[in-house]
């Protein structure tokens, strides 16, 4: 299964979802491929300890500028694989715009010669509704809306739901919402409204998992780490265990 990790605004716990849930699969025994299509390259920098070193023809400019496979790198991690971003993908919506090939499809036309690899696909998606956006839902099978507490991230599943719905009109009939992901909730009355209003008004497409307001996962990130291995007892590292026997029946 391919599935995008997306979120229209930056901030909502996109990234930390994409790691937790890479690294916990992968220590299930799955075969898993992270695609980190957000230029701010958070995920890469975090799994990748040499980072800095890269090329911007050892990421995902590659394939998504040049048109090049996709360079996938091995982590730290067993079973997981990684295919890091770079800053200049910031620039893919200028290049794109007069494109005269499939566009939409760069990122899906290299991926389907490689996915048969692994278990799963994870795409770590920018938080914007961009090109690279539009590359990513059109080459997964299922869409995961990250919504953090406040009313602008609420609001923000109107455009997001719009741009998937478009996605699967125009370019991959297939596309499915997985569901929406509750992340960074505590016991504040903003936390616990906004979770209440997004079941309320979405009530069967939200996931029953809630990933807590937790600095482990910050701290984690900041060591170059994930939740699994840096704080296996913490709150956040028992939710994505729970959000991956919600979603993968594991």
């Amino acid at each position: 299964m391919v599935i995008s990790i997306a979120s229209q605004k930056g901030g909502t716990g996109k990234t930390s979802t994409s790691i937790s849930l890479a690294a916990g699969l992968s220590r299930r025994g799955k075969r898993i491929l992270l695609i980190d299509v957000d230029s701010q390259a958070n995920s890469s920098k975090v799994l990748l300890p040499a980072y800095q070193e890269l090329k911007k023809a050892d990421t995902l400019y590659t394939t998504i500028l040049d048109r090049n496979p996709l360079p996938t790198r091995p982590t730290a991690l067993p079973n997981l694989d990684i295919v890091p971003s770079h800053i200049l993908l910031s620039n893919t919506d200028i290049e794109l715009t007069t494109a005269k090939d499939h566009r939409e499809e760069r990122l899906k036309m290299q991926l389907d010669t490689i996915k048969d690899r692994y278990d799963h696909v994870l795409l770590d998606c920018p938080p914007a509704l961009s090109w690279l956006t539009i590359n990513a839902f059109t080459a997964s099978d299922k869409v995961m809306v990250i919504i953090s507490p406040g009313y602008f991230e609420l609001d923000s599943i109107v455009q997001i739901s719009k741009t998937i719905a478009e996605d699967r009109e125009y370019f991959n009939p297939q596309l499915d919402l997985l569901g929406y992901l509750f992340t960074m909730a505590d016991s504040t009355l903003n936390s616990r409204s906004s979770l209440r209003i997004l079941r309320q008004t979405y009530t069967d497409d939200v996931l029953k998992t809630v990933i807590p307001r937790n600095t482990d996962l910050r701290d984690a990130h900041f060591n170059k780490q994930d939740i699994f291995t840096f704080a296996p007892q913490s709150k956040s590292a028992e939710a994505y265990e729970h959000l991956i026997q919600e979603i993968f029946a594991l």
